[in-house]
């Protein structure tokens, strides 16, 4: 019982990882919709880069708790 309780607090926190992760993804997606035309292009750049490196790390918490939930129902 105990590594049931284990994964399931794991997955608690990975909700809380990827909930997070996609309210800054999503709010730098829109400062850039916003500021696109009124910004250095350097700031655009970084800010384009840090959606890419945001975006992967929401895609790998995902596959990180799925991988996390198959094991939970091989239990």
């Amino acid at each position: 019982m105990p590594k049931i309780d284990g994964i399931k607090e794991e997955l608690n926190w990975l909700k809380v990882l990827f909930g997070v992760s996609v309210a800054i993804d999503m709010s730098l997606i829109g400062w850039i919709g916003q500021n696109f035309n009124s910004v250095n292009h350097v700031v655009v750049v970084f800010v384009i880069l840090g959606v890419v490196v945001i975006t992967g790390f929401v895609v790998w918490v995902n596959h990180l708790a799925y991988r996390r939930i198959r094991e939970l129902e091989g239990l």
